[in-house]
């Protein structure tokens, strides 16, 4: 195995830990936090804005320290000027509606496939199925 494999299969065995250690591969959990006008479950909230600072501070980290440069000689993407247009909105739209029905977005889901857990088996490869259609339908715009 080499390093660079063991970094990213040690980074995925983390966050899996992380996602069953918070309770968030409990679809009751996502949908509990979609429920803003019911039992409103905030926990969700906690671990995203956890994530999202860790990403951020750590990304200033490696961009100063590292003038922009990744591990293992990998660069750092640049940020994204693209515009937000009617594609990005309408598969943000998408995504959120299937994590909103099936409880699940990727991570959680891939952790409770890992789990054999019978939602996943049915969400995980319908989920690969739509990611599929989506590259091929990119491919498409491409030509």
């Amino acid at each position: 195995m080499t390093p660079r494999t063991f970094v990213l299969f040690f980074a995925g065995l983390l966050f899996g830990f992380g996602l069953a250690v918070s309770g968030m591969t409990d679809p009751a959990r996502v949908i509990g936090f979609l429920d803003v006008t019911g039992a409103w479950d905030y926990s969700l909230a906690l671990v995203i804005g956890g994530a999202v600072s860790t990403l951020g501070l750590g990304l200033l980290l490696i961009r100063r320290l590292a003038n922009g440069a990744g591990w293992f000689g990998t660069r750092l993407p640049e940020r994204d000027t693209a515009p937000v247009d009617g594609r990005l909105v309408a598969g943000a739209l998408i995504f959120g509606v299937g994590w909103g029905i099936g409880g699940f977005c990727p991570g959680p889901a891939l952790a409770n496939l890992a789990a054999l857990r019978t939602e996943a088996l049915v969400f995980v490869p319908a989920m690969a199925g739509g990611m599929w259609l989506a590259r091929k339908s990119c491919a498409v715009d491409r030509e």
